[in-house]
């Protein structure tokens, strides 16, 4: 059966409307134009010249917009070897040097990294990733004080359930994608 190509289109800052193709993966699922725009609104005020992290990149549209928007560098971490060559080839088209790609294991290559402004994590639906990356995160004090950890998920979150020191701010369901803004003490 033949790959599907997706076109993804940056919404805002210094790329916007610029059109990135992308071949579908298993597990793949470009977060939507709508809930981008509403993560990054929520971002606006912190988002420039930003420390960012993009776990399970996939596509990496989340760090591409963040990029887009001012945030002075964005590490991306994925681990399936033709989407991070994929990644890798709309990183060079757009020219982005402040920004690094790891193709590995995220918890593999997560103790290799200083502190971050803001984090995207966004797992693979139904594989029980988000929690496990949660608490890395927090174990290994990758995250400044205030940082913003965006979280993507097919299930709410329950704020009970997040480390210690973290606060949800934000929540909002877009059909299937429940997604949400913490923040950290």
């Amino acid at each position: 059966m033949p790959t599907k190509t997706q076109t993804l289109r940056i919404i805002g800052g210094e790329y916007r409307g610029r059109r990135l193709e992308f071949r579908s993966a298993e597990g793949l699922r470009p977060t939507s134009d709508r809930v981008r725009e509403t993560l990054f609104n929520w971002l606006q005020p912190v988002i420039s010249g930003a420390r960012c992290l993009d776990m399970f990149a996939g596509s990496g549209l989340l760090g591409i917009e963040a990029v887009s928007r001012g945030a002075a560098e964005v590490v991306f971490v994925e681990q399936n070897r033709d989407t991070a060559n994929q990644l890798r080839d709309n990183i060079s088209r757009l020219g982005l040097t402040n920004s690094q790609l790891i193709n590995a294991d995220v918890f593999n290559s997560l103790a290799t990294l200083e502190p971050f402004d803001v984090v995207f994590v966004d797992p693979p639906f139904h594989a029980g990733l988000l929690s496990r990356a949660c608490e890395q995160l927090h174990a290994l004090h990758l995250l400044k004080p205030a940082s913003r950890v965006y979280l993507e998920s097919e299930q709410a979150i329950n704020p009970d359930e997040l480390p210690a020191g973290w606060e949800l701010i934000r929540s909002k369901q877009a059909g299937q994608v429940y997604y949400h803004l913490a923040v950290t003490s």
